[in-house]
């Protein structure tokens, strides 16, 4: 079968995302759904979707795909992502695919699709079975269903918290227009919590702020509603809902590789000597922690699906990363910021500190956010500086890590841009600001000289 008109960009390293319809339209996602059925065999299918305007249409030519190959749909409508892993991880159902670009701008949408043990069918992977999809189809059709999964969902969510150990907290909860304005309230009845919404309305247009919480047009509208309602803190989640990011009562964002640790330090209280994965560009404090608690940390690959892969491999407990997602074991190794979130109400309700004082126990570096360089020729780049800081440690998990005794740095080159990312973290301020310069100007040096 020779398909034209697929954008091949939009099949990315761990989903597919496009812009809609200019990259990804109707006739893409039918195919994406016989592609699917043809690369897993499932024989029956999840499907959910969020808020984004363009789901409707997506959906309904996804589902005709998938049927027309042979397999049945489960539509579960509008839920968040970590209800499809829900579905095909804990539930066991063949296979599933969530409609959705995450935390993406407006005009994008995508899917990402999972099968049993919560293992990510790549988009890269999938473009090749659209590419050859054979003309005839199957003789018998599938059928499509409504499932409804929420109640099994919810108390799944709540089994990871002990509710009578939650006490009263006053938190702001900027759902962003996404899937948590439709989950958060459900929860909310069973807590002893006055949750202040901001954003709950579902709308794929964005109407407040971008469904990217890293952004800080994103943070602002959290930040100063936590100060200004006397809260105890806050929580802004993306779009489809498996990131969340905390906010201090003082308005103040919490790194997430900080959110980590406090999240591990209860797991590691509850399974002593667990294994905790990390990915490359999250603070050395991280490792140290775990160490010291008595735990065995796991250093992986930044992105998700290698944080669920390496958790896997090791049997870790939990795992996260700086992008904010928290997976966890009896997950079945997915993420899910409604559990992190309720994890973390009775982490307080016991400590009984601030959210700000049990963050400075973490502060002890200074790291750069993450600098985004655009380069020609990333790998050369990289062979170049791994010459130059020869003198310290070097490892290539993620790109090129070097470490020295008072800083370390990793450069890492993007997998759909030609950019080089850059972290640096250091003992002190001073050098942070020194090895940033040095470091940028050195790759813009040899990107310059490699023209």
């Amino acid at each position: 079968m020779v398909v034209k008109n697929i954008d091949p960009t939009i099949f990315k390293a761990y989903d597919i995302r496009g812009i809609y319809p200019d990259q990804l339209d109707e006739v893409t996602a039918y195919l994406i759904g016989r592609a699917f059925v043809e690369k897993t065999s499932a024989k029956t299918v999840i499907v959910g979707s969020d808020m984004r305007l363009s789901g409707p249409q997506l959906k309904e030519e996804l589902i005709r795909g998938i049927i027309e190959q042979g397999a049945d749909v489960l539509d579960i409508g509008l839920m968040p992502i970590d209800a499809v892993y829900f579905a095909v991880g804990i539930l066991k159902y063949p296979a599933g695919i969530m409609i959705t670009a995450s935390h993406n701008p407006k005009e994008y949408n995508g899917f990402k699709m999972v099968v049993p043990g919560i293992d990510m069918i790549r988009g890269q992977d999938l473009l090749t079975v659209v590419e050859n999809l054979p003309s005839e189809l199957p003789a018998k059709k599938g059928q499509v269903k409504s499932l409804d999964i929420l109640d099994k969902y919810l108390e799944h969510t709540f089994s990871f918290c002990d509710l009578d150990k939650i006490k009263s907290f006053k938190v702001v909860v900027d759902a962003g227009n996404g899937m948590a304005g439709k989950v958060i309230p459900l929860l909310a009845k069973r807590l002893p919590v006055k949750v202040i919404p901001l954003n709950f309305e579902l709308d794929g247009n964005f109407p407040a702020h971008p469904s990217n919480p890293l952004l800080p047009e994103s943070q602002e509208q959290i930040s100063l509603a936590v100060k200004e309602q006397g809260a105890d803190f806050g929580v802004i989640f993306d779009g489809d809902s498996d990131r969340l990011f905390f906010v201090d009562e003082t308005g103040r964002f919490i790194p997430a590789d900080i959110t980590l640790l406090i999240l591990a330090k209860e797991f590691l209280t509850r399974e002593p000597g667990s294994s905790i994965v990390y990915n490359a560009i999250c603070s050395k404090i991280v490792p140290e922690k775990i160490i010291e608690w008595g735990g065995r940390p796991i250093r992986a690959k930044v992105g998700f699906v290698n944080i669920s892969m390496a958790m896997k491999q090791n049997n870790a407990i939990m795992g996260g990363e700086l992008a904010a997602h928290y997976a966890f074991r009896d997950n079945a190794y997915a993420d899910s910021g409604f559990i992190a979130w309720l994890i973390l109400l009775q982490l307080l309700s016991q400590d009984g500190r601030n959210l700000s004082a049990i963050v400075k126990d973490f502060e002890k570096y200074f790291k750069s956010p993450e600098t985004n360089l655009e380069v020609h020729d990333s790998q050369k780049i990289i062979s170049e500086i791994k010459k130059k800081y020869q003198s310290g440690k070097q490892d290539e998990l993620d790109g090129l890590t070097v470490q020295y005794n008072n800083w370390w740095f990793n450069i890492r080159p993007s997998n759909t841009e030609p950019l080089l990312r850059v972290t640096i973290e250091t003992d002190n301020k001073k050098l942070l600001d020194e090895k940033h310069q040095e470091l940028t100007q050195t790759i813009n040096q040899l990107n310059n000289a490699n023209n």
